[in-house]
């Protein structure tokens, strides 16, 4: 009979710090928007000689 009553104040002190689920919240708090960088034409840019250098490195660590 005791340990009845036990986890009756047991099961009370748990519903009381967990009986309701926390408020939702919005979509709009959770997403944070912000402007892209310009793009830049030097850092995009492509350059042939530096691409004939890597691939044939990238070639042998994917060999290796």
């Amino acid at each position: 009979m005791q340990d009845h009553d036990t986890r009756d104040s047991g099961s009370v002190m748990r519903r009381a710090r967990f009986g309701a689920l926390p408020e939702r919240i919005a979509y709009e708090d959770m997403v944070e928007t912000k402007a892209a960088s310009p793009r830049d034409p030097a850092r995009d840019g492509c350059d042939p000689d530096e691409a004939r250098n890597l691939l044939p490195c990238l070639a042998w660590d994917l060999a290796l």
